[in-house]
Protein backbone atom coordinates (compact mmCIF):
# COMPACT_ATOMS: atom_id res chain seq x y z
CA UNK A 1 0.00 0.00 0.00
CA UNK A 2 1.25 3.48 -0.82
CA UNK A 3 -0.03 6.94 0.10
CA UNK A 4 0.29 9.42 -2.74
CA UNK A 5 -0.13 13.16 -2.19
CA UNK A 6 -2.29 15.31 -4.46
CA UNK A 7 -0.39 16.55 -7.51
CA UNK A 8 2.28 13.85 -7.43
CA UNK A 9 3.06 12.00 -10.66
CA UNK A 10 3.67 8.46 -9.41
CA UNK A 11 4.01 6.72 -12.75
CA UNK A 12 5.75 8.00 -15.88
CA UNK A 13 6.85 6.42 -19.17
CA UNK A 14 10.46 5.97 -18.09
CA UNK A 15 9.32 3.41 -15.49
CA UNK A 16 8.95 0.09 -17.29
CA UNK A 17 7.71 -1.66 -14.12
CA UNK A 18 5.15 -4.37 -14.62
CA UNK A 19 2.73 -3.46 -11.87
CA UNK A 20 -0.99 -3.17 -11.42
CA UNK A 21 -2.39 -0.27 -9.40
CA UNK A 22 -5.54 -0.66 -7.30
CA UNK A 23 -6.93 2.73 -6.31
CA UNK A 24 -8.43 2.41 -2.84
CA UNK A 25 -9.07 6.11 -2.07
CA UNK A 26 -8.83 9.36 -4.00
CA UNK A 27 -8.82 10.16 -7.72
CA UNK A 28 -6.13 9.69 -10.38
CA UNK A 29 -5.74 11.07 -13.88
CA UNK A 30 -3.98 9.15 -16.63
CA UNK A 31 -2.63 11.40 -19.36
CA UNK A 32 -0.27 11.65 -22.31
CA UNK A 33 1.85 14.56 -23.50
CA UNK A 34 2.45 15.54 -27.10
CA UNK A 35 5.96 16.66 -28.17
CA UNK A 36 5.00 20.29 -27.38
CA UNK A 37 3.91 19.40 -23.85
CA UNK A 38 0.14 19.63 -24.46
CA UNK A 39 -1.70 17.24 -22.16
CA UNK A 40 -4.46 14.84 -23.21
CA UNK A 41 -6.25 13.21 -20.30
CA UNK A 42 -6.90 9.58 -21.14
CA UNK A 43 -8.93 8.71 -18.04
CA UNK A 44 -10.02 9.98 -14.66
CA UNK A 45 -10.31 7.17 -12.16
CA UNK A 46 -12.06 7.09 -8.79
CA UNK A 47 -11.88 4.78 -5.80
CA UNK A 48 -12.09 1.00 -6.29
CA UNK A 49 -10.66 1.06 -9.80
CA UNK A 50 -7.67 -0.71 -11.28
CA UNK A 51 -5.17 0.61 -13.82
CA UNK A 52 -1.85 -0.39 -15.31
CA UNK A 53 -3.48 -3.66 -16.34
CA UNK A 54 -2.10 -3.40 -19.86
CA UNK A 55 1.41 -4.02 -18.53
CA UNK A 56 0.13 -7.34 -17.23
CA UNK A 57 -1.13 -8.20 -20.72
CA UNK A 58 2.24 -7.58 -22.33
CA UNK A 59 1.68 -3.92 -23.27
CA UNK A 60 3.29 -0.96 -21.60
CA UNK A 61 1.64 2.24 -20.39
CA UNK A 62 3.58 3.86 -23.25
CA UNK A 63 3.75 7.61 -22.93
CA UNK A 64 1.18 7.52 -20.12
CA UNK A 65 1.58 9.39 -16.85
CA UNK A 66 -0.43 8.73 -13.68
CA UNK A 67 -1.00 11.69 -11.35
CA UNK A 68 -2.95 11.92 -8.10
CA UNK A 69 -5.72 14.52 -8.40
CA UNK A 70 -6.46 14.08 -4.69
CA UNK A 71 -4.56 12.41 -1.88
CA UNK A 72 -4.70 8.71 -2.73
CA UNK A 73 -4.22 5.33 -1.16
CA UNK A 74 -2.97 2.89 -3.79
CA UNK A 75 -2.20 -0.80 -3.64
CA UNK A 76 0.66 -1.76 -5.99
CA UNK A 77 0.53 -5.37 -7.19
CA UNK A 78 3.53 -6.97 -8.88
CA UNK A 79 3.21 -9.13 -11.99
CA UNK A 80 4.15 -12.26 -10.00
CA UNK A 81 1.62 -11.53 -7.24
CA UNK A 82 -1.15 -10.96 -9.77
CA UNK A 83 -0.24 -14.15 -11.61
CA UNK A 84 -0.48 -16.13 -8.35
CA UNK A 85 -3.81 -14.48 -7.52
CA UNK A 86 -5.24 -15.35 -10.95
CA UNK A 87 -4.05 -18.97 -10.68
CA UNK A 88 -5.73 -19.28 -7.29
CA UNK A 89 -8.89 -17.44 -8.37
CA UNK A 90 -9.66 -17.35 -12.14
CA UNK A 91 -12.56 -14.93 -11.46
CA UNK A 92 -9.91 -12.23 -11.02
CA UNK A 93 -8.84 -12.71 -14.66
CA UNK A 94 -12.45 -12.46 -15.84
CA UNK A 95 -12.88 -9.25 -13.84
CA UNK A 96 -9.73 -7.78 -15.40
CA UNK A 97 -10.91 -8.69 -18.91
CA UNK A 98 -14.29 -7.09 -18.26
CA UNK A 99 -12.59 -3.92 -16.99
CA UNK A 100 -10.24 -3.75 -20.00
CA UNK A 101 -13.23 -4.20 -22.31
CA UNK A 102 -15.11 -1.35 -20.59
CA UNK A 103 -12.06 0.92 -20.86
CA UNK A 104 -11.79 0.11 -24.55
CA UNK A 105 -15.49 0.94 -25.06
CA UNK A 106 -15.02 4.24 -23.18
CA UNK A 107 -11.97 5.09 -25.31
CA UNK A 108 -13.88 4.40 -28.52
CA UNK A 109 -16.74 6.67 -27.37
CA UNK A 110 -14.28 9.47 -26.55
CA UNK A 111 -12.54 9.04 -29.89
CA UNK A 112 -15.89 9.18 -31.73
CA UNK A 113 -16.83 12.31 -29.77
CA UNK A 114 -13.55 14.01 -30.71
CA UNK A 115 -13.94 13.04 -34.35
CA UNK A 116 -17.62 13.75 -34.87
CA UNK A 117 -18.91 16.14 -32.18
CA UNK A 118 -18.50 19.85 -31.67
CA UNK A 119 -16.62 21.17 -28.66
CA UNK A 120 -19.94 22.26 -27.14
CA UNK A 121 -21.34 18.73 -27.46
CA UNK A 122 -18.16 17.23 -25.98
CA UNK A 123 -18.24 19.65 -23.04
CA UNK A 124 -21.94 19.00 -22.38
CA UNK A 125 -21.32 15.25 -22.51
CA UNK A 126 -18.38 15.58 -20.11
CA UNK A 127 -20.39 17.64 -17.61
CA UNK A 128 -23.17 15.07 -17.69
CA UNK A 129 -20.66 12.22 -17.10
CA UNK A 130 -18.98 14.09 -14.24
CA UNK A 131 -22.36 14.76 -12.64
CA UNK A 132 -23.08 11.05 -12.32
CA UNK A 133 -21.71 9.34 -9.26
CA UNK A 134 -22.57 5.82 -8.17
CA UNK A 135 -25.74 5.81 -10.25
CA UNK A 136 -26.94 9.16 -8.88
CA UNK A 137 -27.30 12.39 -10.80
CA UNK A 138 -25.60 15.25 -8.98
CA UNK A 139 -26.36 18.92 -9.56
CA UNK A 140 -22.95 20.23 -8.46
CA UNK A 141 -19.60 19.29 -10.03
CA UNK A 142 -16.69 20.28 -7.80
CA UNK A 143 -12.93 20.32 -8.22
CA UNK A 144 -12.37 20.82 -11.96
CA UNK A 145 -10.62 23.86 -13.43
CA UNK A 146 -11.35 25.09 -16.96
CA UNK A 147 -7.88 23.91 -17.99
CA UNK A 148 -8.60 20.46 -16.63
CA UNK A 149 -11.93 20.22 -18.47
CA UNK A 150 -10.21 21.40 -21.67
CA UNK A 151 -7.56 18.70 -21.35
CA UNK A 152 -10.22 16.02 -20.97
CA UNK A 153 -12.08 16.97 -24.15
CA UNK A 154 -8.93 17.78 -26.13
CA UNK A 155 -9.17 21.54 -26.57
CA UNK A 156 -7.59 24.74 -25.25
CA UNK A 157 -8.48 26.35 -21.91
CA UNK A 158 -9.72 29.51 -23.61
CA UNK A 159 -12.10 27.49 -25.78
CA UNK A 160 -13.38 25.56 -22.75
CA UNK A 161 -13.97 28.82 -20.86
CA UNK A 162 -15.81 30.32 -23.82
CA UNK A 163 -17.99 27.20 -24.12
CA UNK A 164 -18.82 27.21 -20.40
CA UNK A 165 -19.70 30.90 -20.59
CA UNK A 166 -22.06 30.16 -23.50
CA UNK A 167 -23.69 27.42 -21.42
CA UNK A 168 -24.06 29.88 -18.54
CA UNK A 169 -25.60 32.55 -20.79
CA UNK A 170 -28.07 29.94 -22.08
CA UNK A 171 -29.10 29.09 -18.51
CA UNK A 172 -27.74 25.54 -18.66
CA UNK A 173 -25.17 25.92 -15.86
CA UNK A 174 -23.84 28.33 -13.29
CA UNK A 175 -20.09 28.68 -12.76
CA UNK A 176 -17.94 29.45 -9.71
CA UNK A 177 -14.30 28.69 -8.96
CA UNK A 178 -13.78 24.98 -9.64
CA UNK A 179 -17.54 24.49 -9.28
CA UNK A 180 -20.22 23.99 -11.92
CA UNK A 181 -23.90 23.83 -11.04
CA UNK A 182 -26.18 22.13 -13.56
CA UNK A 183 -29.37 24.17 -13.92
CA UNK A 184 -30.89 22.51 -17.00
CA UNK A 185 -29.90 18.85 -17.40
CA UNK A 186 -32.31 18.28 -20.31
CA UNK A 187 -30.83 21.25 -22.16
CA UNK A 188 -27.30 19.89 -21.60
CA UNK A 189 -28.42 16.48 -22.87
CA UNK A 190 -29.70 18.12 -26.06
CA UNK A 191 -26.38 19.94 -26.57
CA UNK A 192 -24.50 16.67 -25.91
CA UNK A 193 -26.46 15.05 -28.75
CA UNK A 194 -25.68 17.98 -31.08
CA UNK A 195 -29.40 18.76 -31.33
CA UNK A 196 -30.30 22.25 -32.57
Amino acid sequence: MASVRQGRVFYHPSEPNEVLFVLKQGRVQLYRLDPNGKKLIVAILGPHTVFGEMTMLGALMNDTFAEAIEDCLICVVSHNDLERLIMANPQVALGLLEMVGQRLRDAVVRLEDMAFKSIGARMANLLLRLSESSGQQLTVIDGYSHLYLAEIIGTYRETATQTLNLFKAAGLIDIARKRIVILDRKGLEEVALDLD
